[in-house]
């Protein structure tokens, strides 16, 4: 059995402009966190679910970690 797919890949956007991307495993959670900084803005959930460990490369390779 292959490891959990339970792990998001996100864009943080205001408008049209992404201000923060990363990952987590609780999108709603997520957004409300970073509604504190940017109220306005809203998460875009980039792909479908994966490993951790291949959202953490997504990550690093995007520079977003």
């Amino acid at each position: 059995m292959g490891k959990p797919r339970d792990t998001y890949k996100y864009q943080f956007k205001v408008g049209n402009k992404v201000v923060h991307g990363g990952i987590t495993n609780d999108l709603d959670r997520r957004e409300t966190e970073h509604r504190q900084r940017w109220s306005n803005g809203h998460i875009k959930q980039v792909g479908r679910c994966t490993t951790e460990e291949a959202a953490r490369d997504w990550e690093s390779n995007k520079g977003y970690a």
